[in-house]
């Protein structure tokens, strides 16, 4: 039995890898907004996000003129690949190098598949960026972190879509952003909501509000930073309904976190419970039901189903 069968979800201290995860993100950007650049906006900034797959993640098809193309992250051989619907295929290893080394590398194989394009190479969600072709300061890449860090997402993943399978009003696919690091899905009550404040640092106001502007009920699993040292599940409501905040969210170990404004479930308790997928729906769904109860949601319009309908 392999060592990924016997832990299916592993340990993730942020501080052991907070290097790699630097520069690992900073590389999903570069991805994240080619893929940005090429695709016809999507609500909420559908269109930007990348997906887990059996090997990491994917950009999924890009449009590129009349031809198709896809980037992917493999954290099981370490390898970046661009593959065109021509059936070419070009590889940059995974590897410590800096951003700007990758940057270049990538832009430099897009271009020999003849699918030029141009970024914004500043950042997004990060405080004091450095751009993409400048940044020799990131550069550590530990394949067994970021490997653990895939097989979250993987665990995650599969948990999150079986909690989207249950509601039949809009819901977001389970996708995971790359601005801020984190794998997420969304339900919408189907009524508007007031304007987002904004500040998301280099994250344009307009681009926050237009993602913010219908009632939400977010879940999602982000790995931490300086801030909060610990990755965590997370659940919050946009506009907070009253009462949100003290609302009781099972199971015990998740409380509410004034700073973050949303429930959080630390990881670490739902890899050491007897029944991981049991734990993280048990939050997921009393957040839900704290969110859309005290927020006064149309549940019966919206269809939700029971596990197993």
């Amino acid at each position: 039995m392999s060592s990924i069968q016997k832990t299916p979800w592993p340990e993730l201290p942020t501080a052991a890898w907070r290097d790699s995860y630097a520069t690992l993100q900073l590389f999903t950007q570069i991805a994240g907004k080619i893929r940005l650049t090429k695709s016809p906006w999507l609500n909420h900034s559908w269109h930007v996000t990348l997906y887990v797959t059996a090997r990491g993640l994917t950009t999924s098809a890009i449009p590129h003129g009349n031809r198709v193309f896809e980037i992917r992250f493999d954290f099981v051989d370490h390898t970046l690949r661009i593959l065109t619907m021509e059936g070419q295929l070009k590889a940059i290893p995974l590897q410590p190098r800096s951003v700007a080394e990758f940057y270049r590398l990538v832009m430099q194989t897009m271009d020999e598949l003849g699918l030029p394009v141009q970024i914004n190479t500043v950042p997004n969600e990060i405080a004091d960026p450095i751009r993409f072709e400048k940044d020799q300061t990131h550069r550590s890449y530990e394949p067994a972190q970021a490997n653990r860090f895939w097989r979250v997402l993987v665990q995650a993943d599969r948990v999150f879509k079986q909690f989207r399978s249950r509601f039949c009003g809009k819901n977001s696919p389970v996708h995971f952003f790359w601005g801020s690091f984190d794998l997420a899905v969304t339900r919408f009550s189907g009524r508007p909501a007031p304007p987002h404040p904004g500040g998301i640092p280099h994250l344009p106001d307009a681009v926050t509000r237009e993602a913010y502007s219908q009632e939400v009920s977010s879940l999602g699993f982000w790995p931490g930073n300086e801030a909060m040292p610990e990755a965590i599940f997370y659940s919050y409501a946009y506009p907070e309904p009253p009462g949100f905040s003290s609302a009781k969210i099972e199971p015990d170990q998740a409380y509410y976190n004034p700073q973050l404004k949303e429930f959080v479930l630390p990881y670490e308790a739902v890899r050491t419970a007897s029944g991981p997928d049991d734990v993280l729906l048990q939050f997921a769904q009393s957040a839900y039901d704290a969110a859309s109860i005290l927020g006064k949601w149309d549940r019966e319009a919206l269809i939700e189903r029971k596990p197993g309908q």
